[in-house]
């Protein structure tokens, strides 16, 4: 299943940037499920990665590198897709809730995004009017 149309365009960000996050989010409980799998699979594919490029990735930690010249909106599609990555096993553990926290703070948001961002991210397709809706909730928090 591929989720809404997540699978985006990432213009200023180095795509394996952005899988090297998800897969350090996917990882951090010691397991990467299936479903975790299939997303990041999923996101490096329609942003021009190999599955074997991925599959490569996939094996260790990585850095945390985040660009300083983001946009808003991808700052949003970042913090939007691990909210969403943590979520898709229906599990929650405190240390995927701590890493999304930092990434929200190192991405220019208020820690307190994280609220809302749970509240509202569904771990299924979202509609893109929810998506929208989210965005602009979400945009008082940006500090940057």
């Amino acid at each position: 299943m591929i989720f809404r149309e997540i699978t985006i365009q990432f213009v200023y960000m180095n795509v394996t940037t952005q899988l090297k996050l998800l897969i350090n989010l996917a990882r951090i409980d010691g397991d990467v499920d299936s479903k975790e799998h299939r997303y990041i699979l999923n996101i490096g594919k329609a942003n021009g990665a190999t599955e074997q490029e991925v599959e490569q990735l996939m094996t260790q930690s990585h850095e945390v590198i985040i660009p300083q010249n983001l946009s808003d909106d991808q700052r949003f599609e970042l913090i939007f897709n691990l909210v969403q990555l943590m979520k898709i096993d229906e599990r929650l553990f405190e240390n995927e809730i701590k890493y999304c926290s930092q990434m929200a703070a190192r991405l220019g948001y208020r820690q307190l995004v994280m609220l809302d961002l749970m509240m509202n991210v569904k771990s299924i397709e979202m509609e893109q009017g929810e998506i929208d809706s989210l965005r602009k909730l979400t945009a008082k928090y940006l500090t940057k």
